[in-house]
């Protein structure tokens, strides 16, 4: 076989093995978030159940076309896998080198491990999409059906500006100020400029679809940032019946993990630490458990 020969093989590999990189990239720009028009978004998160049949629909979308990528996949590493069983026939005789064995070998596992990576992506898709079908239930049955009325310490950002619009959010959105304040503090450390390894931006460190989905043009603006987050918390409050620590946990990793595990806080480690460092700031030792429902407005705390 001449050196011709070889870098055709050889291309003919890189070539499969980036048709699967390929695949997933083109794929995963399709269950990006669309940008949903500002009022338009305000009037779907005024009516919790629109909401919930909303993501319901969202996704289905994200379940299908993780479908379609593990379709791709599939294709691909069976293409890559006959290609291999030809190449190891060849070097059993001798006429190709141990190294393009190995690169065959090493593109063949790379995209088997991108298929079962897709694979346990559309499980959980599965298990979120069941959980959130599932008629609404009561929350938190062994949680104070009274709310509780809460007295916030003094607190600051740093800044007046973004204190004011922490206040004007909170109070327009129905929204406790200081649960915000806690929120942004733990999230963004009140860095508007704030950007996180996952994506997240700005002081209520918005990923892109959540951003998309209440109209925000620019993350990096406080009055856009701070407006978003509050109604998202609002949001989550009205979708698990009030309760906080369910809120937070939506907040961190998504309300459809929440409903994935049966309205409870998910098992996961940064979740759950997630859920107590801020209701631990946001109790301020009151005797309060972030599992109350809470109100504005009182000026006397009720303890358990």
């Amino acid at each position: 076989m001449t050196n011709r020969t070889y870098r055709i093989i050889a291309l003919i590999i890189a070539l499969f093995a980036s048709t699967v990189a390929a695949s997933a990239q083109g794929k995963a720009v399709k269950t990006s978030a669309k940008s949903i028009p500002a009022a338009q978004a305000e009037k779907a998160s005024d009516d919790p159940e629109r909401f919930r049949k909303d993501f319901i629909r969202a996704a289905e979308e994200y379940r299908n076309s993780l479908k379609e990528l593990a379709a791709y996949g599939e294709r691909d590493a069976q293409k890559l896998e006959e290609q291999h069983g030809k190449l190891k026939e060849l070097y059993v005789d001798g006429l190709i080198a141990r190294r393009e064995i190995e690169a065959s070998d090493k593109a063949l596992n790379d995209a088997r491990a991108k298929v079962e990576d897709v694979r346990k992506q559309l499980a959980q898709a599965d298990a979120t999409l069941e959980a959130a079908r599932k008629p609404p239930v009561t929350i938190g049955a062994d949680v104070p059906t009274t709310f509780v009325a809460r007295v916030a310490p003094a607190w600051t950002t740093g800044s007046r500006q973004v204190d004011g619009l922490i206040r004007l959010y909170g109070a327009r959105y129905g929204v406790d100020p200081y649960l915000v304040y806690c929120v942004m503090h733990q999230e963004s450390r009140f860095g508007a400029g704030a950007v996180s390894s996952k994506g997240a931006q700005g002081l209520m460190q918005l990923m892109p679809g959540t951003a998309a989905r209440y109209g925000v043009t620019n993350p990096y603006d406080p009055a856009q940032n701070i407006m978003a987050g509050t109604r998202y918390l609002r949001d989550l409050l009205r979708m698990f019946g009030g309760r906080v620590d369910l809120a937070l946990a939506g907040y961190n990793a998504g309300e459809g993990a929440v409903m994935k595990y049966g309205y409870r806080v998910p098992p996961y480690n940064e979740t759950r630490n997630y859920v107590r460092i801020i209701g631990a700031r946001y109790n301020g030792g009151s005797g309060l458990t972030p599992t109350a429902k809470t109100s504005q407005g009182s000026t006397k705390a009720t303890r358990k």
